[in-house]
């Protein structure tokens, strides 16, 4: 797999029937290593280790209704409070950070509400505050637990 511009980590992965998997602290499970998923597991790692989010105040790949249809966000970790606090939708390193992946993510958030959120393809990172007067506001890191 590719090096992305976030931290190493310790990671087990396995082969079964010809297929490379990872293993996901979040979902418990060993999942289809993808470029996505590589993606997906440095930003769970770094969001852990380096952020200081607890692995419960996590959730991954789950689905949000938009509009009456069912949609997947890649990440949200929750606040102390217990509400969306940073979503991040995750693309493969070869995917641009296109306009179209950002509104993605804010459609999604349409839903979550949460007042951070980032998209990242493990070389480029954006993320940013949702301001609703100033608008989407940059950061330079994604924002530590809280």
């Amino acid at each position: 797999m590719e090096t992305l511009s976030l931290p190493p980590f310790d990671y087990k992965v396995k082969k079964q029937s010809g297929i490379c998997l990872i293993f996901d602290i979040i979902r418990k499970k060993y999942v289809v290593l993808t470029p996505e998923e590589w993606v997906r597991q440095h930003v769970i790692h770094y969001l852990i280790g380096h952020k200081g989010y607890a692995p419960a105040a996590i959730a991954v790949e789950r689905a949000v209704d938009l509009y009456g249809m069912s949609r997947r966000f890649d990440i949200v970790a929750f606040g102390k409070d217990g509400a969306p606090r940073l979503l991040i939708e995750c693309k493969a390193p070869s995917v641009p950070l296109t306009r179209q992946v950002f509104d993605q993510a804010f459609r999604y958030n349409i839903v979550l509400s949460a007042p951070y959120v980032a998209v990242t393809n493990g070389i480029l990172h954006y993320c940013g505050k949702v301001d609703r007067s100033a608008g989407f506001l940059f950061l330079d890191d994604f924002p530590p637990a809280g």
